[in-house]
């Protein structure tokens, strides 16, 4: 498939049916219903229960696996433009590559690989092929990141927070490359700076691998950002905050707000009315909520139809994953040095 005939419906799948799958399935058939111009043609599965819980319910042709749903594409039975690939992690690379070997447009769930040899091979396949690989990570899409994006103004200190209760979903990959890989992202184009160094301490608590991290990641521009993951906690939180010149932003990813807080020195004056003290302004900008994951699929099938580049493209997939593994080094070179042995699961 070379190109997209824009006045018909795109025809998609969703290749992994786990929870991240369940909801590209959701998304793609409200859409499809509302009449958007896209209709989900296939889902595959390795599963078998699931994939026969799928027949039941879903009016659309079920798989056993991705590679045979691409077997019956090139056997003619069946045609599509592009694919959402929901599959594990440790097999994004090998059913990434059979898609965009196919010619499919790629909407790949994040991390985009497990290594970066593999991910460097995915962003040249897709160039390579013409082909839209975007990689999902959602929170870009988050109405409350989309506002605060046009405020960023040189930021030098990031706080960033995401905590969730335990869960047995995506046990595969460690916290860091589960929940922290947002933040990096989102921060990565904030900061907009190559890194200088960074310092990492991770735990595992109730898994095999890291469950809990905390980092600190200094910038060539001196920015300096600390970032907190944790999926063995008792609350979920989900927040960025971040200063830069006379102002602080807080974002709330949950509930998709934003608070500005704008230091105005004019904004009071003492008793006497010599020379003015720093003063606060707060504002919160009005903003129009929405399902993130509605919003990057949006995205991708705009890209798809439109054949502009995704938002969140491959090379960002990719810088997200490279920090994310020098931070997983970092965390094992000082348990080392510390001793955590006695942490492990």
């Amino acid at each position: 498939m070379t190109g997209v005939d824009r006045n018909r419906s795109l025809s998609v799948a969703v290749f992994g049916a786990g929870v991240f799958g369940r909801n590209h399935l959701r998304v793609y058939r409200q859409l499809e219903q509302s009449g958007f111009g896209v209709r989900l043609a296939a889902v595959a599965d390795t599963d078998p229960v699931a994939a026969e819980m799928l027949r039941q319910q879903e009016d659309l042709l079920v798989f056993r696996s991705p590679g045979e749903c691409l077997e019956a594409c090139r056997a003619g039975r069946l045609r599509l433009d592009a694919v959402s690939i929901c599959v594990p992690t440790s097999a994004h690379y090998a059913v990434a590559s059979q898609a965009l070997a196919h010619g499919l447009d790629i909407l790949l769930e994040k991390p985009i690989a497990v290594t970066l040899a593999e991910a460097d091979a995915l962003v040249g396949q897709a160039a390579a092929a013409g082909r839209i690989l975007q990689v999902g990570l959602l929170e870009r899409f988050n109405p409350a990141v989309t506002a605060a994006e046009p405020l960023v103004n040189g930021p030098m200190f990031f706080e960033a927070h995401r905590l969730s209760v335990f869960n047995r979903r995506a046990l595969d990959v460690d916290v860091v490359l589960d929940l922290m890989i947002h933040d990096l992202d989102i921060v990565l184009s904030f900061a907009r700076s190559p890194v200088r160094q960074l310092h990492a301490v991770g735990l595992s608590i109730l898994s095999p691998k890291v469950d809990i991290a905390n980092v600190r990641v200094e910038f060539v521009s001196g920015c300096v950002a600390n970032f907190t993951a944790s999926r063995v906690s008792t609350e979920t939180v989900r927040k960025l905050r971040f200063f830069q010149p006379h102002q602080y932003v807080s974002i709330d990813y949950a509930r998709q707000d934003v608070l500005l807080i704008n230091v105005d020195k004019n904004a009071s004056l003492d008793a006497e009315g010599s020379p003015p003290n720093p003063g606060l302004t707060f504002n919160k900008p009005v903003i129009k909520t929405d399902e993130p994951l509605r919003l990057e699929i949006l995205a991708f099938l705009h890209s798809v139809r439109s054949r502009t580049p995704p938002q969140v493209n491959a090379q960002a997939g990719r810088d997200a994953l490279a920090l994310a593994l020098e931070i997983n080094r970092e965390i094992v070179a000082h348990a080392s040095r510390a001793g955590l042995d006695r942490f492990r699961f």
